[in-house]
């Protein structure tokens, strides 16, 4: 029983320094304007009709990742941070899926959208490790507190 404690406890911190890693390495492409980034960027940005929007796009993705890894390092916030992680890897995930980006968009085998998939399922794992954390975050938001007990029961 000692051995499964330990891993219930030391596998969250492993994966919140694994989706730290990834957000916090893709920084220097979107922060730095790399012309990888901006092309992938365009891409989206013209696929859904926000044609000349790519750079506050970059930024503004590049900046939820830096939030997210910040909060999934905090033990008060992991959950928080998991469940950003998962939101944002959702909409990387449906991007790469839906729009002419593509699985491969660089070439390499699909890096880019394996890792999103790794992403989006650490940031699952965070989140049912701290699932109580995120029941008592989710009972103090007015709107979605009520329903927060009935949650309860599928965690």
């Amino acid at each position: 029983m000692a051995k499964s404690g330990f891993l219930a406890r030391a596998l969250p911190w492993g994966l919140a320094l694994w989706v730290a890693y990834v957000f916090v390495w893709y920084l220097q492409y979107k922060f730095t304007g790399a012309d990888g980034s901006v092309w992938l960027f365009t891409v989206l940005t013209d696929w859904m009709g926000l044609n000349g929007y790519e750079k506050p796009m970059r930024i503004g993705v590049g900046s939820a990742e830096l939030l997210a890894a910040m909060l999934v390092l905090y033990r008060r916030t992991q959950a928080l941070g998991g469940a950003m992680a998962t939101g944002i890897m959702t909409g990387a995930i449906f991007f790469h899926v839906a729009s002419p980006l593509g699985i491969d968009p660089y070439e390499d085998g699909g890096r880019l959208f394996t890792e999103a998939c790794l992403v989006w399922i650490a940031g699952l794992a965070i989140l049912w490790f701290r699932r109580a954390e995120a029941l008592a975050f989710l009972r103090r938001v007015p709107v979605i507190g009520r329903y927060a007990d009935g949650l309860a029961r599928f965690a």
